[in-house]
C-alpha cells in the first residue's frame, strides 16, 4: 500500500499547473505531459487499492472464497490468497505401525476390507448402543461372522479397554489435548472435532490400503451389506432421504454409513473433504460432504459416489419398509443416547419377532416397524 499512498498527499495537485479560471480549470500547455503522469498514477493507485479490498473482503469471507475460487475450479491447489490449511494429520511410526497390525488382523478374505466403528466411553456403558450394535449382528441374516471384521477406533482409554473385553479388534484414535470420553451435545464444539477427526482417521486408513465400511454404532445390522453393494463405484453412502437413483448427487447422503474402496482418488477426496472443515466452521461433515459432492474437483479427480437406496439401508429419518429386503437400520433423525436406545431397542425386538416366524409368513404378518416412537 504504501508506494501507492505516496502521490496523494496533495503536493502534487500544488504543483501540477492547474487554476482555475471562468468557474473551470484552464490547464498550462506547458504543464500537460505533467497532468497525464498525474492521471497515470492516481489510476495505478486505484487499481491497487480496488485490489486490496477485494483481497481482504474475500479473506474475511473464506466460506464464500473457498466456494467461489476452489470448489468452483477447475483447480487442485487452494487459491494463492488464502491462508495455508494445516495437512491432515500424520501418525508416528509406532502408531501407524499398531494400526497396520490391528487392520491387518482384522480384513476380510480379500486382505483389504474391513468394516470400522468409532466409539467413546458414553457409547460404550454396558447395556447400552455398543451392546444392540453387537447383538445386531448376531441375530441378523447371516451377519454373525462379521463381528470379526469390525475395528474399533476408540476415542478414549476407556472405550479402549472396553473394546478389548469385547474381544474385537481395537484402535486408539488419540487427540492430543481433548477428552472424548463424555456424552458429546450435537454439533457442540466437541462433537465437530471428534466427527472431523474420525474423517482424518479414515483418510489414513485408505492411505494404508485398506478398503472399509464405516458403520456408526447405532445402526443395526441385519444383513450383509457386502451382498448389495453395487460393483463399481469408489464411494457408496446410506442417505438420510434418497430421491434418485442410485448416482444422483441430489440425494442426501449420511456420513454414518459408506463404503469406501482405497485409491488415489479416494484419498485425494478425504484430504479435500477434510480441508473442507477450515472453510465451513461450525458445519459437521456430512454438511460439508452435501456442499461440496457436486463440486468440479470431484470430477476432475474421477471421484465416483454412489447412494445406497433406504429401501435397503434405512434409517429413522427414512425407514425401509420390507422387512424383506432391509439390510440395516439407522438411528439418524435422533438426538440422544437414551432416545436411541429406547427406538433401537424396539427396532431389535421387530426383528426378532419377525426372524421367529416362518420364512414364508415373515412380511406377511409383519408389514412395518413399530419405530421411531421417540426419535423421528
Amino acid at each position: 500500500m504504501q508506494p501507492a499512498g505516496e502521490g496523494v498527499d496533495g503536493s502534487a495537485a500544488k504543483g501540477d499547473g492547474d487554476t482555475l479560471e471562468s468557474g473551470g480549470y484552464h490547464r498550462d500547455s506547458n504543464h500537460t505531459h505533467m497532468f497525464s503522469g498525474v492521471t497515470i498514477k492516481i489510476t495505478l493507485m486505484l487499481v491497487v487499492v480496488g485490489t486490496t479490498l477485494l483481497l481482504l473482503n474475500q479473506s474475511s469471507n473464506p466460506m464464500a472464497f473457498f466456494r467461489n475460487h476452489y470448489l468452483n475450479a477447475n483447480s487442485f491447489s487452494f487459491p494463492q490468497y488464502m491462508s495455508p490449511i494445516p495437512p491432515p494429520s500424520s501418525l508416528a511410526k509406532d502408531e501407524k505401525m499398531e494400526l497396520e497390525k490391528t487392520l491387518r488382523s482384522a480384513t476380510m478374505k480379500d486382505n483389504k476390507t474391513v468394516i470400522i466403528t468409532t466409539l467413546n466411553a458414553a457409547w460404550m456403558e454396558p447395556n447400552s448402543l455398543f451392546d444392540l450394535f453387537l447383538e445386531s449382528f448376531r441375530i441378523g441374516n447371516g451377519t454373525a461372522h462379521l463381528l470379526d471384521h469390525v475395528v474399533v477406533g476408540a476415542f478414549d482409554e476407556t472405550a479402549y479397554e472396553r473394546c478389548k473385553a469385547a474381544g474385537l479388534h481395537c484402535y486408539a484414535v488419540t487427540t492430543e489435548g481433548v477428552d472424548f470420553s463424555g456424552e458429546t451435545k450435537f454439533m457442540s464444539e466437541d462433537y465437530l472435532k471428534m466427527m472431523w477427526r474420525r474423517t482424518d482417521f479414515l483418510r489414513v486408513v485408505l492411505e494404508l490400503g485398506y478398503d472399509f465400511v464405516f458403520t456408526d454404532a447405532d445402526i443395526m445390522w441385519l444383513r450383509d451389506p457386502f451382498k448389495k453393494f453395487y460393483k463399481d463405484g469408489d464411494f457408496q453412502i446410506a442417505c438420510d432421504h434418497y430421491w434418485a437413483n442410485y448416482t444422483d448427487v441430489s440425494n442426501s447422503p449420511n456420513g454414518g454409513f459408506k463404503y469406501v474402496k482405497s485409491s488415489n482418488r479416494t484419498i485425494e477426496f478425504y484430504k479435500f473433504w477434510y480441508n473442507g472443515r477450515e472453510y465451513f466452521p461450525g458445519k459437521n461433515e456430512q454438511d460439508v460432504l452435501n456442499m461440496i459432492k457436486d463440486k468440479p474437483f470431484i470430477h476432475r479427480i474421477g471421484l465416483e459416489f454412489r447412494f445406497l437406496d433406504t429401501a435397503h439401508f434405512g434409517g429413522f429419518c427414512e425407514p425401509s419398509k420390507d422387512l424383506d429386503e432391509v439390510i440395516t437400520m439407522h438411528a439418524n433423525c435422533c438426538i440422544g443416547i437414551q432416545n436411541k436406545m429406547h427406538d433401537l431397542t424396539m427396532i431389535i425386538n421387530d426383528w426378532k419377532r419377525y426372524m421367529a416366524l416362518p420364512p414364508s409368513n415373515r412380511n406377511s404378518t409383519i408389514r412395518s416397524w413399530t419405530v421411531p416412537r421417540i426419535c423421528g
